[in-house]
């Protein structure tokens, strides 16, 4: 005999058992749909992998699984997807939740299964995704994914198995049937989950006395298949029935005498305990390829004409198989998922049958009479001494109306398995279990609330780390920037003072006429004028390609009836041809040598750049505020025209706006430049440096190294430069082709200027 031990607190309500054992299991007829819960487990929902219309066979899936936590859905018989939408669940809330809904076509025709007649060929892994494949969960009420369950750490050796064949819940006898009628695949199941595990050193099957054809009909099982299990000893154990024997903690507690530590799992202390269906669910799953697609249910209660065990698919919603068994709605006291003590009350009977049901209860008003009004707590600790857990209920109570969420955890509320016993031998008819539940979902929201917080802070300063980088780098180019121009502009002076006593003294030695060089200011000119003639003749290509898109789009907008876009687009093609006609003129005016004196242009340039940044911020904003009064005088216009072109002024407004808010901010940071720059020139000798200090140290550093580069050095750096942007310039240009996007003249004309400047540059370089 096996020693035995007992467990703190525990009731004796009345059992009611033998309404339901008086039948063998039974099948029912088929139900006119089938509704498959996207989440009938513990973990994420399953996402669907079918649609509308589409034909299915038993057993074929119908949703995968999501995330590690999760279970595939199986279509429980063969038919057409009718919907996929919103329906009731079983759920304590009445909550609706997203399902699969399968008309049946009445034949039942199994999809094709791949049965594993020597499962000891399969190693662990393999073994483990089969179950998981059949979307098997827990079937003792939990839902916890078998697989999951199977797979513990590495580092955690499990010794123990336990199979649970206690079903101590009151008029709950699915489990008690299933060992009576099916003890073989039982014990099959159970050396099956042995073999995933590794062979525990202890197995055991643990029943409650008050099932005694269960316990004679498990023994026979198990001597039966003594031999082929190769000296594997199962010891089939009885103890005193007591509720809540059947609980996870209390069942090893029982049969261990270990206790699970508080916020831990059994796999922590070795152990590994399973539901008897579960078991034999797993090894059809493996040897038969069969998935989950159906379960034994207790359908009980006085309004019932007949009541007993049956198979039922997975979906069949509870009023076809109530009305099977000669409902008698007027009578009942109300509706029960699970059994009286950890079962919840449902509102309607359009809710299928899921995994874990596995028991629908209709009693009448004189078997549970409707529950009486909650009195004040009188403190007779009573629910004390009845916790299995050893909890203080009373004190979880009082936390839970204060909503102190820090007193509820400190006080171990997790630990609570919601028995209900605390509640039933409460004098005040206080419903405690339901305070718990609904602290725990406070809590949970909670910890889902700070984590998801914790993630947005996380990315906001990942931001603003990388925008302070960002900016910091930019700072550090346009120091870079302006110190080289400052050391190019000195450069050019002083060659401008150089170059006429150089080019006076090699004209005497030479005897001959050689010009004078051209000042910067001609030189710039005529670099100008070089250039001008494939600029002026690409412009008015670009403009031209602009012009045919807009008359084409115009004629395909009135062929096509759409009176809308005629308006715009019309103005859009007379914008188009305002820029043909311009870039026209401005062509004819440089070939008939009309085109502005050559001085005019480097003193523009000169002025431009001899202004300084607050200047440069100061005319921007300027012409920011003139663009913003002429865009709102159109708009007004528009408006009062109501035309078509409203919205469109309207973004033009707010865009300049914008702009006219990052001049501004411009223009305020201008002030900061020469303290930006004293730091930058500090910051090399400081022991610690920022992160824009650096950039300005690096940029400086990089400016530095360019002076001391030769010409030719500089020259291969520019082309390897140019080489670079030409090849993405060359990319986005095939984009664009490939998207036929609008922009494909301006990409087009960017790589031309790269080519050009490149060929440019890899001229050879001529001393003279």
């Amino acid at each position: 005999m096996r020693q035995i031990w007992d467990i703190p607190g525990g009731i004796h309500p009345p059992e009611n058992k033998t309404q339901s054992t008086g039948d063998a299991i039974a099948n029912i007829p088929l139900p006119a749909e089938i509704v498959l819960p996207l989440n009938q487990h513990i973990g994420a929902p399953a996402i669907p992998c079918v649609a509308v219309g589409d034909k299915v066979l038993k057993g074929q899936v119908v949703a995968e699984a999501q995330g590690l936590v999760s279970a595939p859905i199986h279509a429980s018989t063969s038919g057409t997807i009718s919907a996929i939408e919103q329906r009731f669940i079983p759920h304590p809330s009445g909550m609706m939740s997203d399902c699969i809904v399968i008309t049946p076509d009445g034949e039942d025709q199994w999809t094709t299964l791949h049965p594993v007649p020597d499962y000891k060929a399969l190693d662990h892994a393999e073994l483990v995704a089969l179950i998981r494949q059949a979307g098997i969960a827990g079937m003792g009420g939990a839902g916890f994914p078998t697989a999951v369950k199977l797979n513990p750490r590495a580092d955690r050796k499990v010794h123990t198995l336990i199979l649970n064949g206690t079903e101590c819940e009151p008029y709950i006898t699915a489990d008690d049937m299933l060992m009576r009628e099916r003890a073989d695949e039982v014990v099959a199941g159970t050396l099956l989950l042995a073999h995933i595990l590794g062979t525990p050193e202890t197995i055991l099957i643990g029943i409650e006395d008050n099932k005694p054809e269960a316990i004679a009909a498990m023994q026979a099982a198990v001597d039966k298949h003594a031999q082929q299990s190769r000296g594997i000893a199962i010891d089939v154990v009885s103890f005193p029935t007591k509720y809540p024997s059947g609980g996870e903690k209390q069942l090893i507690q029982i049969l261990t005498g270990k206790e699970v530590p508080s916020g831990q799992i059994p796999a922590t202390i070795g152990i590994v305990v399973q539901n008897v269906g579960t078991a034999v669910a797993t090894y059809r799953a493996v040897t038969f390829g069969e998935p989950l697609v159906s379960r034994i249910t207790t359908v009980v209660g006085e309004t019932l004409k007949q009541q007993r065990n049956i198979e039922v698919l997975i979906g069949t919603p509870v009023d076809h198989v109530l009305t099977l068994h000669g409902y008698q709605a007027e009578k009942k006291s109300r509706l029960i998922i699970g059994g009286p003590m950890m079962g919840f009350t449902v509102e309607h009977t359009n809710i299928p049958v899921v995994k874990t049901t596995n028991c629908i209860l209709v009693p009448s008003n004189e078997e549970i009479p409707p529950t009486q009004p909650a009195q004040a707590c009188i403190r007779c600790g009573m629910c004390a001494e009845a916790c299995p857990a050893n909890l203080l209920p009373q004190q979880l109570f009082w936390y839970s109306q204060a909503e102190d969420t820090e007193k509820l955890e400190q006080h171990n509320l997790f630990d609570c398995i919601e028995c209900g016993a605390c509640s039933y031998v409460c004098p005040s008819n206080i419903p405690l279990v339901q305070y718990y539940r609904a602290s725990k979902g406070t809590i949970r929201q909670q910890e889902l609330a700070k984590k998801q917080s914790d993630r947005a802070r996380q990315r906001f300063e990942f931001r603003q780390e990388r925008i302070a980088k960002a900016e910091a780098e930019k700072e550090a180019k346009r120091l870079a920037r302006k110190k080289a121009a400052e050391e190019a502009k000195k450069k050019l002076a002083a060659q401008a003072g150089n170059e006429p006593e150089k080019n006076a003294a090699t004209s005497s030695a030479a005897g001959s006429t050689t010009p004078v060089p051209k000042t910067p200011e001609q030189a710039s000119t005529g670099a100008t004028d070089t250039n001008q003639l494939p600029k002026l003749e690409r412009a008015l290509s670009s403009a031209k390609s602009r012009e045919e898109r807009a008359q084409q789009q115009l004629a395909e907008a009135k062929a096509n009836g759409e009176d809308a876009r005629i308006e715009p687009l019309s103005a859009r093609l007379k914008q188009a041809e305002l820029k043909v006609k311009e870039a026209e003129e401005k062509l004819k005016a440089y070939q008939q040598g009309e085109n502005l004196p050559s001085s005019a242009v480097p003193e523009k340039l000169q002025q431009k750049l001899s202004l300084s940044p607050r200047q440069k911020a100061e005319k921007n904003i300027e012409t920011l505020q003139k663009r913003i009064a002429t865009a709102e005088e159109k708009l007004a216009e528009a408006e009062q025209a109501n035309a078509s072109t409203t919205d469109a002024l309207r973004q033009g407004v707010e865009k300049l706006n914008q702009k006219l808010a990052e001049a501004q901010r411009e223009l305020e940071a201008t002030a900061e430049d020469g303290i930006t720059a004293e730091k930058g020139a500090a910051a090399v000798d400081a022991p610690t440096m920022s992160a824009a200090e650096i950039a300005i140290a690096k940029a400086q550093a990089k400016a530095a190294a360019q002076a001391s580069m030769s010409d030719d050095e500089k020259n291969q750096a520019q082309i390897a430069s140019l080489q670079k942007r030409l090849d993405k310039a060359r990319e986005r240009l095939a984009k664009a082709e490939a998207e036929n996007n609008d922009n494909i003249d301006a990409f087009r004309i960017g790589v031309e200027k790269l080519e050009a400047k490149l060929a440019e540059a890899q001229q050879p370089q001529t001393t003279p």
